[in-house]
């Protein structure tokens, strides 16, 4: 949700004065519905605050999780090297002693 697109704030709704009619609504009733929006504005926007808060932790922890796996594991390419020259002085040492 884009808060550019948010025209009103609790406060907003809180502070709204309306004019009375003759034949208007019961401020009584009016006032309890607005604060009943109030309520639950108020505890949408809590609810994006933390979907938002959420959103960026799992962002922060896909691209740590991405930067892990495209890390090149140097240590284990250096022992499978390693072994591989002891697997060949092994073989190849052997033969050409051999004859």
């Amino acid at each position: 949700m884009n808060s550019d697109r948010i025209q009103l704030s609790g406060k907003d709704i809180l502070e709204k004065e309306f004019k009375t009619a003759m034949r208007g609504y019961h401020q009584e009733e009016v006032d309890e519905f607005l604060d009943t929006v109030i309520q639950d504005y108020e505890a949408f926007q809590q609810e994006i605050d933390r979907l938002r808060q959420e959103n960026e932790r799992l962002r922060k922890q896909t691209d740590q999780t991405r930067t892990r796996t495209q890390t090149p594991n140097h240590q284990v390419n250096y022992d499978i090297l390693k072994r591989l020259s002891n697997l060949e002085k092994a073989v190849f040492g052997k033969k050409f002693a051999d004859s």
